[in-house]
């Protein structure tokens, strides 16, 4: 399976900057990227076209959406659908990022619906999945886990192809804050998101791929990259500017 080195813009970056953000980072990474990675950038909606633009062309380089609604259309007002994403030269996107499970309310259940609806539209879906820092107080992180994996995966095929569902283990605790977990918190985390897995799709989830998602930045990131059952990193505020990033896609 290839690493997936994934940037998650959130709410920055005008159209037009996000194009040249995009363009200035195939620029730095294009012939250097080691064997075996790829790169996936989540604008913004917005965006979306300006980006696919920038990337055309780029060797194993992926556009992402951060969000979509689990309808095909309809009455939903401010809400986009994967064939609208699809139509936009996304192949993936993200569910149940910590920010809309934890500041705009998503439940598990509708993360769920999401995941099944966004593999079955024909995107590649990153399921989000991590607990906050008094959850990992109260020693409550694998009882979190399970829970946010099992309703995420709800209704996703058994034999869904293992490289259309990412997990991306995020301690909610160590988003923005400055705060990583550390390679041993790390480890116990992603070993037990492959077990679940394992349980949950059999052999086929040793070809799934978990990043990690937290605080990466450029003098983490290999140490990161190195451990056990990490197959990639999902960055957020260190991957807006196309240097860092590109020190983080080198690593």
């Amino acid at each position: 399976m290839n690493t997936l080195f994934a940037a998650n813009w959130k709410m920055h970056k005008t159209a037009a900057e996000a194009r040249q953000t995009a363009a200035e980072l195939v620029g730095l990474v294009s012939g250097k990227l080691k064997a075996g990675r790829e790169v996936m950038i989540l604008p913004s909606f917005t965006a979306l076209a300006p980006v696919a633009e920038a990337l055309r062309g780029a060797a194993n380089f992926l556009l992402g959406a951060q969000n979509f609604y689990p309808q095909k259309q309809g009455a939903f007002t401010g809400e986009v659908s994967p064939g609208m994403l699809l139509e936009a030269g996304a192949s993936f996107a993200l569910a149940g990022h910590s920010e809309r499970r934890h500041v705009l309310g998503e439940t598990d259940a509708l993360v769920g619906t999401k995941t099944a609806f966004g593999l079955e539209s024909g995107l590649g879906v990153i399921l989000c999945v991590g607990e906050k820092i008094d959850e990992r107080r109260a020693g409550e992180l694998k009882s979190v886990l399970e829970r946010q994996i099992r309703a995420g995966v709800r209704d996703v095929p058994r034999d869904i192809a293992p490289e259309r569902l990412v997990l991306a283990y995020e301690p909610v605790w160590a988003i923005g804050t400055g705060e990583v977990a550390g390679p041993r918190e790390i480890l116990e985390a992603h070993a037990f998101v492959r077990s679940m897995l394992a349980e949950i799709f059999g052999a086929s989830a040793s070809a799934m791929r978990i990043l990690y998602g937290g605080s990466v930045k450029p003098d983490n990131a290999s140490e990161i990259i190195a451990l056990d059952n990490v197959d990639g990193v999902l960055v957020g505020g260190a991957s807006l500017k196309a240097d860092e990033f590109s020190r983080i896609v080198l690593a």
